[in-house]
């Protein structure tokens, strides 16, 4: 059933503050083609699910042709869709299908290195004196034939590969079969700026920059010094893997960054385009998405990982954030995310109950920010368990059994109760549909009073009704245990506070006339004490 558009001014170039973008993973969406793989016919078909959830924007992770060894994010040609998911004019429909829904479409670009099959790569590895030779990351062995220095792969083991072709090593942050791109190189840059105006003259609203803070590495290779144990944690790789055994100093976070988003940023905005960075730093990732977004010459937003850390979200940990952030950098702009396709689902993550995941995505509506929603989220499914023989993902066979990788949160979106949950007609999907996530199906949950679904469409709806909460400021959030309350200030005044634990607390309400909203997400009323018990919230306006 087709629904009305959403009211949206194409013309406004701030769209992005405070805009709800829905992330969609392509191979697991909405398969059309049955051969057990989402597609984007699929995506165009269930936009109106998006649309009806109030987001302003869609991020379609990497559907470019790929070999598809880390699918999609080791991509082989920037321009051409990769026929696993359709064809050019399949994206071009869901544009067009997207634009007649008030949604601007987002698309996932991987500008920190290629497949090894792609045509660049192909010839920078003949030899060291071609066109494009310089065009990666290639480096002498050491003297006794040895790896260049000791950075470390995401994916495990060094980050250097041999090629027998040069006699050099290759640099690769992730897959071996994903070599890095030399952005020191200024005709490099200028592809990747070409390939952005590509998809910008096809219609694309904006971009989410893979792992933005890789773009550089340091010029002379020096070595990451070693990170102290105490200082170690588990919120961008796996504990088991030594990544985090080093402080990654010399391998990402390089300042040359900021002139490329600043040419980014100026290829961007004659379209009216946005732009989200992901940054993927254990120790310093606020303080680089305060350098990547103050200015408004570089990139929009960028999510960190803080709220998509293993760690379950306390009111201490809010306010550290918001007081770093603060500090680093008044006029940052996150975009924040509790999941995405490379973290466990949130209701594992934190072992958290109905209840506590209500409160999350009212707060997630109300924190100064833009936000970022994963598919299957607003229905609340758990992490989903895969067997080892139906693992995907190369990360989780190479540290199974203790790091299952990241296939639980990838599984295919349920539209319906029953058996392949009406995503494909194919006997064996890419992976297995949960029987644990049919119960959750949207079918079941549509138009039901207080289902999650309903749920996170009310707190969308308040976000939109309240530009304060959109565009507001932020001020005087403060803590006293598990409670967490702070005043969003713009034109109207806006008091929230969260019990962000299982102990009953109690919100003291400034001086002031105030009235209550969101009660139909069960908001408490306003008083000058507020009683809130595990994972209650009060939200009202100054009168």
């Amino acid at each position: 059933m087709a629904i009305a558009a959403n009211p949206v001014d194409w013309g406004d170039r701030n769209w992005w503050r405070g805009a709800t973008i829905y992330q969609i993973y392509p191979r697991s969406f909405q398969d059309t083609s049955g051969d057990g793989v989402g597609d984007l016919t699929g995506i165009r078909q269930r936009l109106e699910h998006v649309a009806r959830l109030g987001a302003d924007a869609v991020w379609i992770s990497p559907f470019f042709k790929s070999p598809m060894k880390d699918f999609g994010y080791d991509v082989e040609d920037y321009r051409a869709v990769d026929p696993m998911f359709g064809t050019n004019e399949d994206f071009d429909a869901v544009i067009a299908h997207a634009n007649d829904l008030g949604l601007r479409i987002m698309i996932d670009l991987v500008f920190s290195h290629t497949a090894d099959t792609h045509a660049w790569f192909k010839e920078s590895r003949k030899s060291r004196d071609n066109a494009k030779s310089d065009w990666y990351v290639w480096a002498d062995p050491a003297p006794d034939g040895t790896v260049p220095n000791n950075w470390l792969s995401m994916f495990g083991g060094s980050s250097w590969t041999w090629d027998s072709r040069r006699e050099q090593y290759y640099l690769h942050n992730f897959l071996s079969s994903q070599p890095d791109l030399n952005l020191h190189n200024h005709e490099v840059q200028q592809a990747l700026l070409d390939v952005l105006e590509y998809w910008l003259k096809k219609g694309v609203g904006g971009f989410r920059f893979d792992v933005i803070n890789f773009y550089f590495c340091d010029r002379y290779l020096r070595d990451n010094p070693p990170l102290p144990r105490e200082l170690r944690n588990d919120s961008i790789a796996p504990s088991v893997n030594p990544y985090n055994h080093q402080l990654h100093l010399f391998d990402k976070n390089q300042p040359e960054n900021l002139d490329f988003l600043r040419r980014l940023r100026a290829v961007m905005e004659p379209y009216g385009a946005a732009a989200v960075g992901e940054i993927g730093d254990a120790q310093k990732g606020l303080e680089l998405m305060a350098e990547y977004t103050s200015g408004n010459d570089k990139v929009h937003m960028c999510y960190p990982f803080e709220l998509l850390q293993p760690t379950r979200l306390t009111a201490p940990i809010l306010e550290d954030t918001f007081h770093r952030m603060s500090r680093a950098a008044p006029d940052a702009w996150p975009c924040w995310a509790y999941s995405n396709h490379d973290t466990v689902r949130l209701p594992t993550r934190w072992q958290a109950s109905e209840g506590a995941l209500k409160a999350y995505a009212v707060l997630l509506m109300c924190l100064r920010g833009s936000a970022c929603i994963y598919q299957g989220e607003e229905l609340g499914l758990p992490e989903a368990e895969v067997a080892y023989d139906d693992l995907q993902d190369p990360y989780g066979k190479q540290f199974w059994p203790e790091f299952k990788g990241r296939d639980g949160a990838r599984t295919p979106m349920v539209w319906e109760d029953r058996s392949g949950g009406g995503f494909s007609t194919a006997q064996k999907p890419w992976l297995p549909v949960s029987d644990a996530h049919l119960p959750l199906a949207v079918e079941r949950q549509e138009g039901v009073v207080g289902s999650m679904l309903e749920h996170y469409r009310l707190a969308i709806a308040l976000r939109k009704d309240h530009p304060t909460l959109r565009h507001g400021a932020m001020d005087a959030l403060w803590t006293n245990g598990d409670l967490v309350q702070f005043l969003r200030l713009g034109t109207e005044t806006i008091f929230c506070a969260f019990n962000l634990g299982t102990s009953t607390v109690e919100a003291r309400l400034p001086e002031g006339n105030w009235t209550m909203i969101g009660a139909d997400m069960g908001s408490k009323p306003p008083a000058a004490k507020v009683r809130l018990d595990a994972f209650e919230f009060c939200l009202a306006i100054r009168a």
